[in-house]
């Protein structure tokens, strides 16, 4: 560990991204600690994969330059030397680098809210306005169907609640839409 790092106890994010686990966990850097990160319900993978693939091809028909990227490694601006956090989907249209770590210039981020891990990912939320690229985040639900978008206001803030989504999930950093009950359509839930 570095000094700082043996002084405050905390671990860095260059320390977290060539420390090796001795477990099969995954773990995002929260404020210098490695939390581990529980595995997904079957609900949270469709969810994930669908809204991927949705995305994706979404992206490819009308945003070529723009990439979805499945669990990839986002550094906020609040304690860059301590966070690595990790959201669920996030799009960029900055260049991928093939060695980068971290998801450059996200537009925007996706979290799958579960029951067990609601305080950490409203953390990671939270975390996340403090990227000056992200222009909205998405927050679904495992436990029934239902969703939130945070999208960044026109002065740059934020505001402080996300907006209920209706009927229609509406994607305005990348101009996506999709009906809420298609996105849920085989996850089993209802409303």
């Amino acid at each position: 560990m570095s000094a700082s790092a043996k002084l405050s106890g905390l671990m860095t994010v260059d320390e977290f991204l060539v420390w090796e686990p001795d477990d099969r966990m995954r773990y995002e850097l929260m404020d210098g600690e490695p939390v581990a990160m529980a595995p997904t319900s079957n609900v949270h993978g469709v969810l994930q994969s669908r809204l991927g693939r949705l995305i994706g091809n979404h992206l490819e028909a009308s945003r070529p330059g723009c990439e979805v990227l499945t669990n990839p490694g986002v550094i906020p601006k609040l304690r860059p030397k301590i966070n690595f956090r990790i959201p669920d989907l996030g799009v960029t249209c900055a260049t991928i680098v093939p060695t980068a770590s971290s998801l450059p210039d996200p537009v925007l981020l996706v979290e799958i809210l579960s029951p067990s891990n609601q305080s950490d990912t409203m953390m990671n939320v939270w975390a996340y306005t403090s990227i000056p690229s992200v222009r909205e985040i998405l927050i679904l639900r495992s436990d029934r169907r239902g969703a939130e978008v945070l999208r960044r206001l026109a002065d740059g803030g934020w505001p402080s609640e996300p907006e209920p989504v209706g009927a229609t999930l509406d994607l305005e950093s990348i101009g996506f839409s999709v009906p809420m009950a298609d996105l849920y359509a085989r996850t089993g839930l209802t409303g």
